[in-house]
C-alpha cells in the first residue's frame, strides 16, 4: 500500500512560498478564480478513529500524527476566528477521522465557538461514545451533528467497518436527539454489498425521525480499491428505493448544498443524495479545509496543501495568516476531474484529509 495513502501530503507549501494571487480581486472573502466563494470551514482535528471502514481506512488504521504536530485546541480557535471574522466563513465543522477521539474535543469546540459569532459549530461523528459526552459538547457550543451510519444490519455493519459497534452507535444518535440537536442528519456511503439494505436504512430513518442522506463512493479509500465499475451510483440506489417508496424530488433551496433531496412517500421525511461522482457539483462548492497537521487544502481532489501551523508557530499576525489563507483558496482547482480518463485520485486518503 502506498505510504501517501495513509497521509502524507505531496506538495506543501511552506511560508517562504506563498501562492500566486495573481488577478485576485481585492475582497476579504475566500474566493477562487472560478467565481466561487468558500464560507464552510470543515476542519479535521485528528486521524484517529474508533471504526476502520473499508471505504475509507486501511486495517491497521492511520499512521499516527505526532502529538506536536497535531493543531491544538488554542491554534484550531484562533484559525476559526481568523476564518469567521476575517475570511467570510459562516459554518464550522469538526471532522476527523473521529472528533470523538480528541479527549479535549469540548475543549476545542468552546474555545472555537467564543470566537465564531454567528457561525454554526457542527461535527460529523461515528456516534460511538457520544451518549457519554454529548452534554458537555452541547453547553461547549455544539449546534449541529451528522452521523456516519452506512446500514442496520449488524452483521453488515461489523463487515463494512471491521468492528461489531452497531449498538453503540445507536446508543450516540438517541444521545443527540434526546440532547436536541436537530435536524439530525445521518450519512450513509453507498456501497455495493449494503446496497440490499438501502431501503431497510431509509425506512429506520423515517421511523426515526432522521434525515438520511447517501454518498456515492468516491476514490478516497486508503486501500485504494475504489473501481469506477464497481461503484453503486445515485441512479442505481434511486431504482432501489423507488422499488419501496414513491420519491418525489422538492425544489432544492441552497443550491451549494451538495445533497438533492427527495421527498418519501409524499413528505414530511426526505431522503438525500450526494452525488459527488457521477452529479459533480463543483461549480458550487464553497468549502475550505484545515487538516489535523494545519495545512489549508482548498479541495477535497488537490493534492497542495498551504502550511498555516508553521506561520501560526513562527509569530506571524492574524492579518498575514488570512492573506496566506485568501491566497491558497485563490488556486483552487475548477473540479475533480473523476469524469476525465486521466483522472489521479489524492495522495490522501479520506480519513487523513478529514469529511
Amino acid at each position: 500500500m502506498p505510504a501517501l495513502a495513509l497521509g502524507i501530503p505531496s506538495i506543501r507549501r511552506d511560508p517562504a512560498q506563498m501562492p500566486s494571487v495573481t488577478g485576485r480581486p481585492e475582497v476579504p472573502g475566500l474566493v477562487d478564480r472560478f467565481g466561487r466563494t468558500a464560507r464552510d470551514l470543515r476542519v479535521s482535528i485528528t486521524e484517529k478513529c474508533s471504526l476502520r471502514c473499508t471505504y475509507c481506512m486501511p486495517e491497521q488504521g492511520l499512521p499516527a500524527i505526532a502529538r506536536e504536530n497535531l493543531l491544538t485546541a488554542t491554534e484550531i480557535a484562533r484559525l476559526v476566528g481568523i476564518a469567521v471574522r476575517d475570511l467570510g466563513v459562516r459554518d464550522i465543522r469538526f471532522t476527523g477521522g473521529e472528533p470523538l477521539m480528541r479527549a479535549d474535543l469540548a475543549e476545542i469546540i468552546r474555545r472555537s465557538a467564543a470566537v465564531a459569532a454567528g457561525a454554526s459549530i457542527s461535527m460529523t461523528t461515528n456516534g460511538i461514545g457520544l451518549d457519554h459526552r454529548i452534554h458537555d459538547l452541547v453547553d461547549a457550543g455544539l449546534t449541529r451533528i451528522n452521523i456516519s451510519l452506512d446500514t442496520v444490519d449488524r452483521d453488515h455493519f461489523a463487515r463494512l467497518t471491521r468492528r461489531d459497534r452497531l449498538p453503540a452507535v445507536f446508543a450516540g444518535i438517541e444521545a443527540a436527539k434526546a440532547a436536541g440537536l436537530t435536524p439530525l442528519k445521518i450519512n450513509a456511503v453507498l456501497m455495493r454489498d449494503t446496497l440490499g439494505g438501502a431501503a431497510d436504512l431509509l425506512e429506520w430513518a423515517v421511523v426515526n425521525s432522521v434525515r438520511l442522506r447517501f454518498i456515492e463512493q468516491m476514490p478516497l479509500d486508503a486501500d485504494e480499491a475504489w473501481a469506477r465499475d464497481r461503484m453503486v451510483d445515485a441512479a442505481e440506489l434511486l431504482g432501489v428505493l423507488g422499488a419501496r417508496f414513491s420519491l418525489t424530488q422538492p425544489h432544492r433551496e441552497d443550491p451549494s448544498a451538495p445533497a438533492e433531496e427527495w421527498l418519501v412517500d409524499g413528505g414530511p421525511a426526505t431522503v438525500g443524495i450526494i452525488a459527488s461522482v457521477t452529479r459533480s457539483f463543483c461549480a458550487a462548492c464553497d468549502r475550505t479545509r484545515l487538516t489535523a497537521e494545519g495545512t489549508v487544502r482548498s479541495c477535497l481532489f488537490g493534492d497542495d496543501e498551504t502550511d498555516l501551523r508553521a506561520l501560526l508557530r513562527g509569530g506571524a499576525d492574524d492579518y498575514t495568516i488570512a492573506d496566506w489563507w485568501r491566497a491558497a483558496m485563490w488556486g483552487k482547482q475548477a473540479g475533480h476531474g473523476m469524469e476525465r480518463a486521466d483522472f489521479v485520485r489524492p495522495a490522501r486518503s479520506m480519513g487523513a484529509i478529514g469529511g
